[in-house]
């Protein structure tokens, strides 16, 4: 079938546990048959596997990534991801100069440099004219949370360049109908927006507001509080980046109950930055209600999971939806795949069903 070839916007955690997972699958693949399927929601996707996705081209604007090989920079400072046994082979892939924009939020500078950014000096890199010579397919988005101009430049350069565009970000562009018109006229197939966790805090969420409902079960209240210690979360500590992350994720709770709770019923965000935590990520969630005839009810949970491995969980099948997607000359956002892999898509489906619709469109009978 070939290779899927991927650039990434953002060398960071969720880079770095791709990629990794790529090679972990790689080596599976050739002799750990017992492991192949471990940890994947679909193993083959339109004769793709895991170990198809190659990547062509990066982009940072961190000094001690840009410049170097894709394999270094993935380990540099201020990456913090759990290593896995068999690492990454050294790349052919160098790490382009990112445009800054407003990549960049003015409180990292007060941290320690193995922390946050060190910004290179460096010229910004001719983003279309890299993408071309790569030949790069994909492009997906991970740029630090509250960068609406930074993923405007990167989706302008997929429009211009033909490639498609997975926004695993929270800032609004495939579930923005402008957006999505001009990838749709382009017949540019794109996945977005803010992807969700394999198994994280807003899909676990979600689906437990959906039992409350789906049981009978009225919801009066419920928070959700996340803690972490990657970069991620030191960037969200300026609440001024955060509005479309709690957009986001708020919306992927309410679409799920029957009746919509007031806003101040409902907090969903992270709630604060622990340095000794690294990649590792942990929920607090309540959620508080009534059942038969008026009784109360509550329920808590703490989950405790590696952050940026979460995601990959889900962008290494939207980036193979998007292939077969380019392959059978489909356009505009996936509404399958992003309702099943995004918190923010351009139609809010039901985890289930939107599992099933994404079985039918790997299939072939379902459209989109």
């Amino acid at each position: 079938m070939g290779k899927v070839k991927i650039a990434i916007a953002g060398v960071g955690n969720c880079a770095a546990s791709l990629i990794q997972g790529i090679e972990y699958y790689r080596s599976s693949a050739n002799g750990n048959k017992h492991r192949e399927h471990l940890g994947l929601m679909n193993y083959d996707i339109g004769g793709y596997f895991p170990e198809d996705i190659e990547v062509v081209a990066a982009f940072d604007v961190d000094k001690r990534k840009v410049g170097e090989r894709l394999d270094i920079a993935l380990k540099a400072k201020p990456n913090c991801v759990l290593p896995l046994h068999n690492g990454v082979p050294k790349s052919r892939v160098r790490v382009e100069m990112s445009p800054v924009l407003d990549g960049l939020s003015e409180h990292m500078k007060d941290y320690p440099a193995d922390r946050t950014f060190i910004v290179s000096t460096a010229k910004a890199a001719n983003i279309e004219k890299i993408l071309k010579t790569s030949g790069a397919e994909v492009l997906l988005n991970y740029l630090p949370v509250g960068s609406q101009k930074g993923s405007e430049r990167y989706a302008e350069a997929c429009l211009k360049t033909g490639i498609s565009f997975v926004n695993c970000i929270p800032t609004f562009i495939v579930s923005n109908s402008e957006w999505a018109k001009r990838f749709e006229d382009k017949k540019i197939p794109v996945i977005g927006d803010d992807i969700k966790a394999q198994l994280g805090a807003t899909i676990v969420h979600r689906n437990l507001a959906k039992l409350f409902s789906d049981r009978g079960v009225t919801i009066d209240r419920t928070y959700q509080l996340n803690t972490g210690g990657n970069t991620d979360f030191l960037n969200m500590l300026n609440r001024s980046r955060l509005e479309s992350k709690k957009i986001s994720k708020t919306e992927a709770v309410q679409s799920q109950l029957a009746e919509r709770l007031d806003d101040d019923n409902i907090h969903i965000g992270p709630s604060d930055y622990v340095p000794w935590q690294n990649d590792n990520k942990v929920c607090y969630l309540r959620m508080e209600g009534r059942g038969f005839a008026g009784f109360p009810m509550n329920l808590e949970l703490r989950l405790s999971v590696e952050d940026s491995p979460n995601s990959a969980g889900c962008a290494i099948d939207a980036i193979r939806c998007c292939k077969i997607a380019r392959e059978r000359k489909i356009g505009g956002p996936l509404t399958s795949i992003s309702a099943y892999t995004m918190k923010h898509p351009p139609k809010q489906i039901a985890d289930t069903e939107a599992r099933d619709l994404v079985k039918k469109f790997i299939q072939g009978t379902c459209p989109r």
